[in-house]
């Protein structure tokens, strides 16, 4: 053959060699994919993906386990304590009795005598609240002994000694529903069990809206019982309107007890008016008298108790240690036993 008719034919075999050569290539870059991508995990997909999946790494490594709240709640606390947010159904819901409390029914004093009816407490939510829920006791009255119902909750136990007492409470100046002017009690206490010949201790925060025993002011009494006798004991009065949230504190050692509101002592008491033995607490509504017909409604709330045994504690503490119980969503807690 002549070199004129080979040359064409060299051309087109080159071309064919080239298109092979860049078909191999092309396959095997395909074929390299996956082994590229498990070589260098993190770098597929667009520019946007691999810059979040470094970041989403580097936040997964230094981010804080999260607890689940049913383990927080359940996690060791201070020995001796007993917080609780009232996060409850209702009167009777069967974890109040679990958690140590009752509602009272039974006859007796204070105010309107053989009035204490089940149906005043409730847990309703309040955007007020701490944690967005409170306890409520409610009074109700038509005027009338007969048309009266008083509202309390009280531990079914006398658990408490010396240590530190404290609860957030909603003071009211006035009726929910009718005529305002009652002389009405809203109270925060704790007491000794009633058993005859036993050492008897009371310390009590009573506020009085418009007043009672002949005072006609608005009046906080913060007291110390030595005996249950009418009269046996001393107190001091505070003369201001309280509408409103407030934290009440007693703090009880050596023979020396201390009341606060909002972290400012208003009172002290000393041998023979402090705790001699273990008290109850409670907190209840009531009336000192019905000093008109009519129908009306008035509602103390409580955010929250919390009780220290065996240790006096500043206001700035308990209101700290509370903020970390909602932060965790501890709902309650007992470590009173064996203390």
């Amino acid at each position: 053959m002549t070199p004129s008719s080979r040359t064409p034919r060299s051309s087109g075999r080159r071309l064919l060699n080239l298109l092979v050569f860049v078909a191999v290539l092309a396959l095997g870059g395909i074929a390299l994919v996956p082994v590229y991508h498990w070589a260098h995990p993190g770098k597929s997909g667009s520019a946007k993906t691999s810059a979040a999946a470094p970041a989403a790494e580097r936040a997964k490594a230094t981010a804080t386990p999260v607890v689940p709240t049913a383990s927080r709640a359940a996690a060791p606390k201070a020995d001796g304590l007993i917080f609780d947010d009232f996060s409850y159904s209702g009167g009777s819901d069967p974890s109040l009795a679990a958690h140590g409390w009752q509602v009272r029914t039974d006859p007796g004093g204070p105010g309107i005598n053989s009035t204490w009816k089940a149906g005043g407490v409730s847990f309703p939510k309040v955007a007020s609240a701490q944690g967005g829920h409170a306890m409520q006791l409610q009074l109700t009255s038509d005027g009338t002994a007969s048309g009266t119902r008083q509202s309390e909750l009280r531990s079914a136990e006398p658990l408490f000694q010396d240590g530190t007492y404290a609860a957030r409470v909603y003071f009211t100046d006035g009726p929910a529903v009718g005529r305002n002017g009652d002389h009405f009690v809203e109270a925060f206490y704790a007491i000794s069990p009633p058993k005859d010949g036993a050492p008897y201790s009371e310390l009590d925060y009573e506020y009085l809206p418009n007043g009672g025993w002949g005072s006609k002011r608005p009046e906080l009494d913060t007291t110390s019982w030595r005996t249950s006798k009418q009269g046996d004991r001393v107190y001091h009065p505070s003369y201001a309107r309280l509408h409103g949230w407030h934290t009440v504190m007693v703090t009880s050692q050596s023979g020396k007890v201390s009341y606060y509101l909002d972290g400012a002592k208003v009172f002290s008491s000393s041998a023979p008016y402090a705790l001699h033995g273990p008290v109850g607490v409670a907190f209840s509504t009531w009336m000192i008298d019905l000093p008109f017909a009519g129908q009306r409604t008035w509602n103390m709330q409580v955010n929250w108790f919390y009780y220290q045994a065996g240790k006096v504690q500043a206001p700035g503490a308990v209101d700290q240690a509370v903020k970390g119980y909602y932060a965790d969503s501890t709902h309650f807690v007992d470590t009173l036993a064996g203390h």
